[in-house]
């Protein structure tokens, strides 16, 4: 079948699972050998060539508008669209630092660190080895850097260990969600330089350092040649804000509010990503908003899979999941983030509830 195919995928009836008593583990590789077979793991390279060319050309064209729009207050909206095309870059870095995009492992490497540290600003080494772990374990305490105690408590124990002040806006930390993501841009610049100049060994230090610290003093300095003061300050933070919504927002609700894995659970690999995974229905204004990852759990059993065959491996994932039983989790748009903001402002409750917990209902907890 042809990995460009939109039409819906049937689990063929010689590999569906028949016994109640099948071992757990095998089940990922008979839904693994029915995508492999299916051809969606075939390289999209026209998709990729031409998302790459038209998102670097918008690139281009902001930075033409800034220099023709000159000393306006309307350098703002230039700064919004230069955020907005700054995630999609983020979005294309991600996919190929998930060798979605070449057969080449360092194609994909070296497009990924390209697209991270010169245009975006952020360290490749670093958001590799953090998203790595989170592909590995997400939701999984200890283990998963996305749940990591922080500015936001996660789980009722980091929660309960806040005090004073801290505690009671923990608390309520939901409604404060938004307004942090405004920071979250600023953070992830942050970590990238520090991961870069800390002693730790970092792999392709050399390249990366300088292309980011580059990128950054580049960055500032254009905008205090090309515009006034006052509105230079005004377009980096617009920028920066309006980044960390935009990024923030595609990867918090594909996991926050769903089950939380104590540190020594064993789940197996189908279970571990479907179950700790949430997908958010929508549109193409969705899907670029989210830059393909609203399948998150389709992303999360196939890391590899081109973004574009996300969609057609959906219902196929989606079939299989309900012959075995497992709860397949999908909600609409403002719903995911209802869901985040309920969560946040009631993790204890919201944490040890059995019966909104898809993955105490699946083990039969």
């Amino acid at each position: 079948m042809s990995g460009s195919s939109d039409r819906p995928l049937a689990v063929p009836a010689a590999v569906r699972p028949r016994s109640a008593g099948r071992q757990m583990t095998r089940d990922y590789s008979v839904l693994a050998k029915i995508v492999r077979e299916s051809g969606l793991l075939r390289r999209r390279y026209g998709y990729y060539w031409t998302r790459l060319g038209l998102t670097v050309t918008a690139f281009g064209a902001v930075w033409v508008g800034v220099v023709l729009v000159g000393d306006s207050w309307w350098q703002l909206a230039l700064a919004a669209a230069l955020a907005f095309v700054l995630a999609q870059l983020a979005f294309l870095g991600h996919d190929s630092a998930h060798r979605q995009m070449f057969r080449s492992r360092p194609w994909n490497d070296w497009t990924a660190r390209i697209l991270a540290n010169a245009f975006v600003g952020l360290s490749f080494s670093w958001w590799t080895a953090k998203h790595d772990a989170h592909h590995t374990a997400p939701n999984q305490v200890g283990q998963d850097p996305d749940i990591s105690p922080g500015v936001i408590a996660f789980t009722p124990e980091v929660l309960a260990s806040r005090r004073g002040w801290r505690g009671v806006l923990a608390r309520r930390q939901g409604w404060f969600f938004f307004p942090l993501l405004t920071l979250e841009g600023l953070n992830l610049h942050v970590a990238s330089v520090r991961t870069l100049v800390a002693r730790r060994p970092v792999p392709h230090r050399a390249v990366e350092l300088p292309l980011l610290l580059g990128r950054l003093v580049l960055y500032v300095a254009a905008l205090a040649i090309l515009l006034p003061p006052g509105i230079a300050v005004s377009f980096l933070a617009t920028q920066l804000a309006v980044f960390g919504v935009l990024l923030g927002g595609a990867f918090a609700p594909n996991h926050k509010g769903m089950p939380i894995v104590p540190a020594g659970a064993d789940v197996d690999f189908l279970r571990r990503q479907v179950l700790m995974s949430r997908n958010i229905r929508g549109n193409l204004v969705v899907d670029l908003l989210m830059g393909g990852l609203n399948r998150q759990i389709e992303h999360h059993l196939f890391p590899s899979m081109p973004r574009p065959n996300l969609k057609q491996v959906q219902p196929l994932v989606r079939e299989y999941c309900a012959e075995l039983g497992v709860t397949y989790t999908e909600v609409g748009f403002f719903t995911s983030y209802r869901i985040v903001v309920g969560y946040l402002n009631d993790v204890p409750g919201r944490a040890r509830d059995p019966f909104s917990c898809p993955l105490a209902a699946s083990l039969g907890r």
